[in-house]
């Protein structure tokens, strides 16, 4: 599948459905049966599910901690921030701002968490689950030979679909994540699940709609500063504002908060641009073309190669141009990563993110790096 970054596919709205989840009809337990008393400094099974809560609530108000695993940090407290400035709320609870590290809950004596119930629910693996899972080699250069760059797992793929970390997984399973089958009963977060094949279909959808596109523009490498279209040139009611220094991407609609979501930016090498841009081009399930040079140095160059798509493409499944040679907001392969490490100058955000985040915008819609 390939794509010209500057020429959008057609608007798609994502429906992602519960397919294959059914809730228990008796509490479940916090974590798996056979778990331990916890050792001193350690949370207890309670904590950790209370931790949950929070980040599920915050999950389906579209304020993403990042993912899931229990222990609240400073992704959790930054979401928790914003969704509370997005209700409108002139005060929060004295302790928000000091829970900055996992062992830390914040008040949240203010908020319906009673409404995330249960916290974890019983889900079946279906053979879609599965179906995107194969043996990724480590050398770019094989990678390149590929047909996708697909989960190297089954445990890969549960967790990024219910927005989880893959050792809470684990954790939640005890004994039972090893070998991942059809049919498999797993416990996992009470979130709307990411679904990638339905990304898959609509991105087919798509490029089935349109002419064939020449795909010597990639996601990460144009040859010229995209431009927007007159007739989206028009003042939006929506716009994304960049933080560097809190790593969250927030979202507004006629100035009201709506969204946010923990990203990566770039290093001191190939800073994220500061600046006003504008959004110029979408493409799901992108090509990616491998410049080293041009990812550390931000000089393209003649030695690079063309990595397929899939979940564990660089940019993930979905790029998201700016009108600034090479940049763009994307998904990305390595949920762990998100504001753990640096970009080559890009906004990376987890696939479920920036799939929610499309929901949001359109070519034309203003981003702010600052």
């Amino acid at each position: 599948m390939k794509f010209n970054s500057l020429l959008p596919p057609a608007p798609v709205a994502f429906k992602l459905v519960f397919a294959g989840v059914f809730l228990a009809t008796s509490s479940l337990p916090a974590l798996a049966q056979n778990a331990t008393e916890p050792e001193d400094g350690e949370q207890t099974q309670q904590q950790i599910e209370d931790g949950a809560r929070l980040q599920i609530f915050l999950d389906r108000a579209n304020f993403s901690p990042g993912k899931i695993d229990g222990r609240p940090g400073e992704f959790t407290t930054q979401a928790l921030a914003l969704y509370r400035e997005s209700q409108g709320s002139e005060s929060a609870p004295a302790a928000d701002s000091a829970a900055v590290d996992a062992d830390t809950m914040p008040d949240v004596s203010d908020l319906d968490l009673a409404s995330v119930d249960p916290v974890f629910i019983d889900y079946t693996v279906l053979e879609a689950d599965v179906e995107n899972v194969g043996e990724v080699p480590s050398e770019v250069a094989d990678q390149a030979k590929l047909k996708a760059l697909s989960y190297t797992s089954a445990l890969e793929a549960i967790a990024e679909k219910f927005h989880a970390d893959q050792g809470f997984i684990e954790e939640l399973n005890d004994g039972k994540t090893d070998a991942i089958k059809v049919g498999d009963t797993l416990r996992v977060p009470n979130v709307e699940p990411f679904e990638l094949a339905a990304i898959m279909k609509a991105n087919e959808a798509s490029a089935n709609s349109e002419e064939e596109v020449d795909d010597t523009e990639k996601a990460n490498d144009s040859e010229a500063e995209a431009s927007v279209d007159a007739d989206t040139d028009e003042k939006s009611t929506t716009s994304v504002l960049v933080n560097t220094s809190t790593n969250m991407l927030t979202v507004r609609e006629n100035d009201k908060l709506v969204a946010a979501y923990p990203v990566t930016i770039g290093s001191g090498q190939t800073e994220s641009p500061v600046g006003d841009w504008k959004i110029t081009g979408i493409a799901k399930m992108p090509d990616f073309r491998y410049d080293e040079s041009m990812l550390k140095e931000g000089v393209r160059s003649d030695d690079f190669h063309m990595l397929p798509p899939g979940p564990n493409n660089p940019v993930g499944v979905l790029w998201i141009q700016l009108n600034k040679t090479g940049i763009g907001l994307h998904g990305t392969k390595d949920p762990d990563s998100i504001g753990r490490s640096a970009s080559a100058g890009c906004v990376r955000l987890a696939n479920w993110d920036v799939v929610r985040l499309l929901e949001r915008i359109e070519q034309g819609v203003p981003v702010k790096i600052e």
